[in-house]
């Protein structure tokens, strides 16, 4: 994936060009660490790290496996991780998220690479989201604020705040109302609250206005239970970022203020934007260029770092799995046994919904990148009756191509679709033979999101990729962006009715390039862009 750095002592926005939604970030020392929403994925509460705000790698996640584990047992893109956000505290680096069908989580750790706590429940409750602690070293209290979501509470708009234990382990009360929006003209859907002392003042950093239209606002108040005043400290303005909002402030050692926050992008998800933050006259702070997003900037006042991004490319050495990928739903045991060699071996699981690729479990997922590329893997199916896998764009809407093995034993070639409201798949090209059961598999997105799949089937008669059916347009699903997806799967077997597997998928060399460069020239991350990758292990 791209870096926003520009090699120049500048950097242009946004820096994260892939869905990283609902961003926050806290600074320890000199390193940067910052969070996003993770919904029904698995392993969620992704984390990021960086020294200079600019370039990030993706160093693991927080949270190995949903809980309660049987409510993330299939695919909810609707639950889950809501808006996390993460601070230190203590020693320890915590977080704190929504889930709107559970309550309120937190997870807490002294290494923010490994060794975090099960996931607690602060709070339980319908429509409980975007919770921020605040531990306030000038009295020593802990307080914790929340939005709430319609679609379960049935109201929104406005905050709540607790006193909170100074262990985070629980709400010392019932909640007030700390901001109602329906009594501030113009507001509407104040959410993902992010909470902090400063200048003598309770902050309270909020969006409004909705994911695509709205804006960021700044709530102060001497005490933390109100009442505030409210500001707009960043809005579209004439620029092309619509929605600017949702995000977090830290501070460099050096006595700077950032802000990170989204965009929505529609399929290509919630991009993450870096704006400079200043102080008023009056105390405000001002975001951006004069309250509008910047563009071009120069970096922060910081060490110089390696150009860097999230790892995308994945090898699979050892059999293993890169850190970028995600499980659609909780993972269970032999969905991925290891193998010896380099090399991705899926099971072939068999299950009722192999129709419909939403619906499935067992598909390893990556975020699908905000930007012009060529996806590339090369797939390897056995040879048991049945047996499908495949490269896939999910999102309301899906397309997938890949392998199949008939009944007869031949191997074909598919390429399927489904629409946003079909209950099943059908061909989006008539099926051809791939006599050696191996393929190499290509889609190349475009503007839009216009993806254009093709592929090269050793022995079957024609040289390099073929194109297959029309342009598929990715749609995002209704909280996220669109995914890019490695799946093996099997309809249960009708003369046995039982689950199992059907053999497996040995998915080699996944790739994605810039499309001025063809993937298949490509032989390492170094020639192929001076753009450093972290390397994909967990």
């Amino acid at each position: 994936m791209s870096t926003g750095d520009l090699g120049d002592g500048t950097y242009r926005n946004p820096v994260l060009a892939a869905d990283w939604s609902d961003p926050d970030v806290v600074r320890v020392g000199d390193d940067f660490y910052l969070t996003a929403s993770s919904f029904g994925r698995a392993p969620g509460l992704p984390l990021l790290h960086s020294r200079d705000l600019v370039n990030w790698t993706l160093i693991g996640h927080a949270l190995e496996r949903l809980e309660p584990a049987a409510a993330f047992a299939l695919p909810r893109q609707d639950g889950g991780v809501w808006a996390p956000s993460i601070r230190h505290h203590d020693d320890r680096f915590w977080i704190f998220w929504g889930d709107p069908d559970h309550g309120i989580w937190q997870v807490n750790s002294t290494d923010v690479r490994r060794g975090w706590s099960r996931p607690h429940l602060v709070k339980e409750g319908k429509g409980l989201i975007d919770p921020c602690p605040l531990w306030d070293e000038e009295t020593g209290e802990a307080f914790l604020v929340h939005a709430w979501a319609r679609s379960r509470s049935g109201i929104n708009n406005r905050l709540t705040g607790h006193r909170m234990r100074p262990d985070g382990s629980a709400l010392l009360d019932e909640g007030k109302t700390v901001v109602d929006a329906d009594g501030i003209p113009g507001w509407f859907t104040l959410e993902g609250p992010k909470l902090y002392r400063h200048d003598g003042w309770f902050w309270i950093l909020a969006p409004a206005g909705g994911v695509r239209t709205g804006w960021q606002g700044a709530l102060r108040s001497r005490d933390f239970f109100g009442p505030y005043e409210e500001r707009v400290v960043l809005e579209q303005g004439d620029t092309p970022v619509n929605g600017p909002h949702q995000g977090g402030w830290v501070r460099t050692r050096y006595g700077e203020d950032w802000f990170l926050h989204f965009q929505d992008r529609g399929a290509y998800g919630r991009v993450v934007h870096l704006q400079p933050m200043q102080w008023d006259d009056d105390g405000w702070p001002v975001l951006g260029d004069g309250g509008s997003p910047v563009l071009l900037h120069p970096k922060p006042d910081l060490p110089e770092q390696p150009r860097s991004a999230p790892a995308a490319d994945d090898g699979f050495p050892g059999g293993r799995f890169g850190r970028q990928w995600q499980w659609a739903a909780n993972p269970r045991e032999g969905w991925a046994p290891l193998h010896s060699g380099d090399g991705l071996r899926l099971m072939c699981v068999r299950g009722d919904d192999t129709h419909d690729l939403r619906r499935l479990p067992n598909v390893l997922t990556q975020r699908l990148p905000a930007a012009d590329a060529v996806v590339e893997v090369e797939l390897c199916l056995d040879d048991e009756p049945g047996a499908r896998a495949g490269l896939a764009v999910l999102g309301d809407a899906y397309a997938w191509i890949g392998l199949e093995r008939a009944d007869d034993g031949t191997v074909r070639l598919v390429h399927r679709f489904a629409e946003a409201a079909a209950e099943r798949e059908r061909d989006a090209a008539l099926p051809r033979p791939a006599p050696g059961g191996r393929a190499l598999l290509r889609i190349e997105t475009g503007a839009g999101a216009r993806c254009r799949f093709s592929a090269a089937v050793p022995g079957a008669g024609q040289d390099g990729f073929v194109p297959s059916g029309p342009v598929f347009t990715a749609t995002p699903w209704r909280w996220t962006g669109a995914l890019l997806g490695l799946f093996a799967a099997a309809p249960v077997a009708e003369r046995t009715a039982a689950a199992g597997h059907a053999g497996a998928a040995m998915f080699t060399r996944f790739r994605i390039t810039s499309p001025r460069t063809p993937a298949r020239t490509r032989t390492s991350a170094r020639t192929r862009t001076p753009v450093r990758a972290e390397k994909s292990r967990p």
